[in-house]
């Protein structure tokens, strides 16, 4: 299988519009569009039933006392982790792309609905659930895409993976709001290929 994109090509920047944050002059960041990339794929292998699309951060620090203080510096060092941004089954084996906007427009402040999207698709909760966790303002449900934000005084920039699972069921095995950890358990032995596009991103001036 072939995962593309026209907004960006593998291991190359990922536009700021499809972004969570972009760069600010004023309090380092800003909310961006937060648009869902458009994605295009092919050579889906015979026998697939359904697809599953997957977007995770592998860079995330695994410990907060640093992030986004003036003054400190996130260090490239650091032990990281996997944060996930997009998770999307019951892909139709009709479909060959998703369309820019289709399924994120803008910032949700206490998170888009689900788990059940249109054509009969379901998301998944991304990880800015647990991170919104404890804000008055934003705490909510995260279902679906929400893009890029890494933390803008980090020294390591950020990679972005986007794979897209074939599978030889139609109905992906996971339930209600189900997370990143979930849902890669459940597609374990009923994956027959798949295909990964990676962008990259940082809100740090000295990595811009």
């Amino acid at each position: 299988m072939q995962l593309t994109s026209p907004a960006f090509a593998d291991g190359q920047p990922i536009p700021p519009q499809y972004a969570f944050c972009k760069p600010s002059a004023v309090g380092h960041v800003a909310l961006s569009q937060n648009f869902n990339p458009p994605l295009a794929w092919s050579d889906v292998p015979q026998g697939a039933q359904s697809l599953v699309l997957v977007c995770h951060d592998p860079d995330v620090p695994s410990r907060a006392d640093d992030v986004n203080l003036d003054g400190h510096t996130v260090p490239a060092d650091l032990p990281r982790v996997d944060f996930y941004h997009w998770l999307l089954v019951d892909i139709p084996i009709s479909r060959s792309h998703i369309a820019e906007k289709e399924f994120s427009h803008e910032v949700t402040p206490r998170g888009k609905p689900g788990p059940e999207c249109s054509g009969g698709m379901r998301q998944g909760v991304n990880d800015y659930t647990a991170w919104f966790a404890g804000d008055q303002d934003m705490a909510g449900q995260y279902f679906g895409y929400d893009g890029p934000c890494p933390p803008w005084n980090d020294s390591l920039l950020h990679h972005y993976i986007f794979t897209l699972y074939a599978l030889d069921v139609a109905r992906c095995p996971v339930d209600g709001a189900f997370n990143g950890a979930q849902l890669r358990a459940a597609l374990a032995g009923h994956v027959l290929a798949q295909a990964s596009l990676t962008g990259t991103y940082t809100l740090n001036p000295a990595l811009r």
